[in-house]
């Protein structure tokens, strides 16, 4: 028996994948032979089923108020979706359950795919189905309100992002003005959003219940296939990062105080220069923003550059800010074209700068993954992902002259990029360490929840800041999360990777191009390895110890002079 997909096949309803299904699961695996064919034509069709998704979810990000993209992405996931999830399951089990598998699937990239497979069979509930559909919509509608928040600002309405760059002006009345209509606009949808957290944390919590765990927490561990490290693991971060890295934020907003002539500092002089000068403004236009993308990586190897080149010839990038766009950043793959599309909201400050190379990072995984034979091997955890892109953000750094042709404006550059790292891992454990607490406490109320996350600002902000007369901004400062409520628990890879970045990033100011190559051949695993095993192929270590975070940021101190 065969099963063929045609080259110019497109989803049209859930009938049609279903009657595809059903013919793989007819599928005879009685041999090896066979099951490689098999696994073959899974990997096509989910692949073509994944892309589909993906344009429908990169059109509506795109174009918010589009009711025609809107739609399309909501068939997806609360008619298509739910159709075909049990026959997607079949699949797994048909895959789990055969002999043939079982013996030969034993090779470690076969090992790690097969494990995945047995933890997503087990956790599979018929009644999850429509919970999951729910959860998708309620994150639409989170991404509908935050992409929909404008204000007006000398006279112009702006999205929240060129809003954002007000923050970066010298002048402190104007950065007022900005920072409370920025935060009176977020706060005008706080009920909205407090409900659909409420929804969402009540489902979670079902889902995890349905599937047999105590909490969602527990359930996620499972769900990311976290093999290589345990919620303890998460908690000793927390904790290394309290004791390691908020210390050094401390400096930094103490310099600040003194640099600025300022106490107390108020929310709106966070992101100023300290000592007076204009924000950086690495580009003009979108275009300028891809072609030095594209020299920058160049620099680094032919290969990332021409990764960006080709991405812009095929105009799988939408870079500029604009009315009714989400907000954030992604690199989406496209598992079908074995190519990625980038999605950000630039505006021309060095925020964007460092967005692109991020995104770029992951762009370059997408390339490199290219060749492995199925698409499961390409889907890698959060942490590898995240170690590509983080990495690249340290990796492009000298190749920023080509956005700033003034040696002082680079150096400053690279300053900014190396001062962001310990707020970054700061902010990453509050947020985890939030997570943790929301879904092994599913039924708090609203009012517990806002305590609780002023109690973790106290463990990692620094207290410097006033907030007297703007408690509610501080309060509800998780809703711009977009993690929080539409990628639950996917945050802490960002902190595990940004330690294995400084560690390509070191490995890098050492060995030169051989570090290059590392980090290519680490890319090439996808998920084929275990996650310490690339992190040591990359030339970095999988290591959020006490001791290993300390010494990380005694080399941030010492490069900051702090």
């Amino acid at each position: 028996m065969s099963f063929n997909l045609p080259s110019d096949f497109k989803v049209k309803d859930a009938e049609q994948l279903i009657a595809l299904y059903q013919d793989l699961i007819a599928f005879p695996i009685e041999t090896e032979e066979a099951l490689r064919a098999f696994l073959k034509n899974v990997s096509d069709f989910e692949s073509a089923i994944s892309e589909d998704m993906a344009w429908r979810y990169i059109h509506m990000t795109c174009d918010t108020a589009n009711e025609a993209h809107n739609k399309a992405y909501e068939e997806f996931v609360t008619e298509i979706q739910p159709k075909i999830a049990p026959f997607g399951n079949q699949i797994n089990k048909k895959i789990v359950d055969s002999p043939v598998a079982q013996k030969v699937m034993t090779a470690e990239e076969d090992a790690i795919y097969f494990k995945s497979l047995k933890s997503a069979v087990d956790l599979y509930r018929e009644e999850n189905i429509a919970l999951n559909a729910k959860l998708a919509t309620l994150a639409q509608e989170y991404g509908s309100v935050m992409g929909g928040m404008s204000i007006t600002i000398e006279g112009k309405e702006q999205t929240m992002q060129q809003a954002s760059n007000y923050l970066l002006k010298t002048d402190r009345p104007l950065r007022e003005e900005a920072w409370k209509a920025i935060s009176n606009k977020r706060l005008e949808s706080k009920e909205q959003l407090e409900g659909i957290m409420d929804d969402m944390i009540q489902l979670r919590h079902q889902v995890a219940v349905n599937a047999g765990f105590d909490n969602f927490r527990e359930y996620m561990f499972e769900a990311m296939c976290r093999f290589d490290y345990s919620v303890q693991d998460c908690y000793d971060f927390h904790e290394s990062v309290k004791n390691n890295v908020v210390p050094v934020v401390k400096k930094q907003v103490t310099q600040r105080k003194v640099q600025m002539n300022l106490d107390p500092l108020m929310p709106w002089d966070m992101a100023v220069h300290p000592q007076g000068l204009d924000p950086l403004k690495p580009f003009e236009a979108s275009e300028d923003l891809i072609e030095n993308t594209i020299h920058c990586f160049n620099d680094l190897d032919e290969y990332f550059g021409n990764c960006i080149a080709t991405m812009r010839d095929k105009k799988f990038l939408d870079l500029e800010s604009r009315m009714g766009k989400a907000p954030g950043g992604y690199n989406y793959p496209l598992a079908k074209t074995n190519m990625p599309f980038i999605f950000m909201n630039a505006t021309g400050n060095m925020r964007d700068l460092e967005t692109m190379v991020h995104e770029g990072g992951h762009a370059i995984h997408s390339f490199l993954m290219a060749p492995l034979k199925l698409n499961a091997y390409k889907d890698t955890p959060s942490e590898v992902a995240e170690l590509a892109s983080m990495s690249m953000e340290l990796l492009s750094m000298d190749g920023w002259k080509y956005f700033f042709s003034d040696g002082a404006e680079l150096k400053r550059a690279r300053e900014e990029q190396l001062q962001g790292i310990p707020g970054t891992l700061s902010w990453i454990a509050q947020v985890d360490a939030f997570q943790h607490w929301i879904y092994t406490n599913p039924t708090h109320t609203r009012q517990e929840r806002e305590a609780k996350w002023l109690s973790l600002n106290k463990d990692y902000g620094t207290g410097m800041v006033d907030y007297t007369d703007y408690m509610d901004a501080l309060t509800f400062s998780w809703h711009r999360q977009l993690h929080i409520f539409e990628v639950p628990f996917y945050y802490i890879e960002y902190g595990f990777a940004q330690l294995g970045a400084l560690g390509v990033w070191n490995n890098y100011l050492k060995n030169g191009s051989t570090a290059i190559e590392q980090y290519k051949e680490a890319l090439t695993l996808g998920y084929t390895r275990s996650i310490p095993e690339i992190y040591k192929t990359a030339g970095a270590e999988f290591n959020f110890s006490s001791t290993y975070i300390s010494g990380l940021m005694s080399q941030i101190e010492k490069e900051l002079h702090l």
